[in-house]
């Protein structure tokens, strides 16, 4: 797996895999066409996702191996690297492929919204694994794609095709949903892994060398995606990540109120906020006080 392939057009993909090309931007690829082959490293310049036929080798992204079985969806953005790791062997590709070009969705309303879609930024053991019925309604909208694609382009194509591939991608998002609750064995315990993380941070020194926890930083020490990690939490508590993080930061701040030895920039400072105004203006914001009007309060309910 040390030669790098680059994909940079439909066309390169669809040649690879001895198919045809029907249109320049977008294609339902079957791997079953390709030549027999061995694993290697792929570089793709369009949105990709794969849909997993048969045991035919394991797909990997970065260092790790996708949890890629029979049924499973597989997403990649532009400018991502996978590979097919065969251990040396030659396989028989299997599955299909949709890749479409972002030129196809330029200006249109897919186009304006394709980020929302954050499973194209997943990783690793986060594909999506689709139920038989939940497959077959993939090949539905694989099959209306190719329909599209298998007659003359015109005035109705694009935005036909463009509509199925939004479909497309809607059902996954429905489908992703459910798999955070059937799959829970395998994230079990992640929000509660996170609040430890949390915990745990905020009794190091690491706020002050590292600065407040991000998602990013907490979605890698718990072997998650930022995307997909961000996408669980909101699931599970109705919050995003950021705003999970803010709340646990202003618990903490509010217990350091009551430390009277210290400045509310001195607190700001250990909480890891860079300056203390955007501490002020952050506490105000989710306590509806100020941290001295806050701390003025609990002295006089104290008292």
């Amino acid at each position: 797996m040390d030669d790098l392939r680059r994909f940079e057009t439909i066309n390169d993909y669809n040649a690879f895999n001895n198919n045809e090309t029907r249109h320049p931007l977008v294609s339902v690829v079957d791997l079953s066409k390709a030549n027999p082959r061995q694993g290697s490293r792929m570089y793709f310049g369009f949105y990709t996702v794969f849909l997993k036929d048969v045991k035919c080798g394991d797909l990997v992204y970065g260092r790790h191996t996708y949890d890629y079985q029979e049924g499973t969806l597989v997403f990649l953005a532009p400018g991502q690297v996978a590979g097919m790791n065969s251990n040396g062997e030659t396989y028989q590709p299997k599955g299909y492929a949709l890749i479409f070009h972002s030129d196809l969705i330029h200006g249109t309303g897919l186009g304006r919204h394709i980020q929302e879609y954050t499973f194209f930024g997943y990783q690793s053991n986060e594909a999506l694994h689709l139920s038989s019925r939940e497959r077959q309604i993939v090949l539905d909208c694989f099959s209306k794609i190719d329909y599209e694609l298998e007659h003359a382009i015109d005035k109705h194509s694009k935005g036909l095709i463009v509509n199925n591939i939004e479909l497309f991608l809607n059902y996954c998002v429905r489908f992703y949903e459910r798999q955070f609750i059937t799959r829970d064995n395998v994230h079990k315990g992640a929000l509660e892994r996170f609040e430890d993380l949390l915990n745990a941070y905020y009794q190091t020194d690491k706020p002050q060398t590292m600065g407040l926890p991000s998602v990013a930083y907490c979605a890698g020490e718990l072997n998650l995606s930022a995307n997909y990690f961000g996408d669980l939490v909101k699931k599970e508590t109705g919050k995003t990540a950021q705003e999970y993080i803010q709340a646990k930061v202003m618990d903490v701040a509010k217990e350091r109120i009551f430390d009277h030895s210290k400045s509310v920039s001195q607190i700001a400072y250990d909480l890891g906020f860079k300056y203390p105004q955007h501490f002020i203006r952050l506490f105000k914001q989710r306590v509806g006080q100020s941290p001295n009007e806050y701390r003025r309060t609990a002295d006089a309910d104290a008292a």
